[in-house]
């Protein structure tokens, strides 16, 4: 998968959009997630930077490139290629309480090719009501979304489970499984502290 872009830098300004556009579909990964210490190392802590040496870089290189020169790692949760800092928890927290629904999200097709770059709930929201036939709370311009880290992810494929995973890990957020009800709320889980000592001066 190449860059699409000519880079020579991954940068706050360049690297999420760059990576995520690069992004294509394939029969193992199905989405590439940037969690939020990913994206806080870039946008509010502004020291992740990663050099390409490759003229022609690859996605490959790029996700390399992060895991050799910052605090971002990769992980791959399967089918989701997850980055990450130490602080991020990898497992998303879904509770079943109505296990029929839980069913018919494994059975709903989520649109074919999503990319969401930096979006906040109320871009999220109103596309899994409709795509999964579900009441989705909160609703959009709820104050309880407040908190929800900003969702930046690209998807091929996603049967409405894994986007629901993908979804819930982009934005730090737990959900609920009720009867064709899901109820997303901020996730309080922090994994570890980042070392910032990994990289020589």
């Amino acid at each position: 998968m190449p860059l699409r872009s000519r880079v020579t830098e991954l940068n706050r300004t360049n690297c999420v959009e760059v990576m995520l556009q690069a992004f294509q579909s394939n029969q193992i990964v199905k989405a590439l997630v940037f969690m939020p210490g990913a994206t806080d190392e870039f946008y509010m802590f502004h020291r992740a930077k990663a050099r390409l040496m490759n003229p022609n870089p690859s996605l490959l290189e790029a996700v390399a490139a992060l895991t050799n020169q910052t605090l971002i790692r990769a992980t791959f949760h399967p089918p989701l290629l997850l980055l990450h800092t130490d602080e991020d928890p990898l497992e998303p927290l879904i509770r079943i309480v109505h296990q029929p629904t839980a069913e018919k999200l494994r059975g709903r097709n989520f649109p074919p090719h999503v990319l969401y770059d930096d979006r906040d709930w109320d871009v999220l929201q109103p596309v899994l009501k409709k795509a999964l036939k579900m009441d989705v709370r909160p609703w959009r311009y709820s104050y309880d979304t407040y908190h929800f880290y900003r969702h930046s992810l690209a998807g091929w494929g996603l049967n409405g489970w894994e986007a629901l995973e993908a979804i819930a890990l982009a934005g730090k957020t737990t959900v609920r499984v009720e009867n064709r009800r899901l109820i997303f709320e901020g996730d309080e889980r922090v994994r570890a502290t980042p070392k910032l000592d990994v990289f020589p001066k």
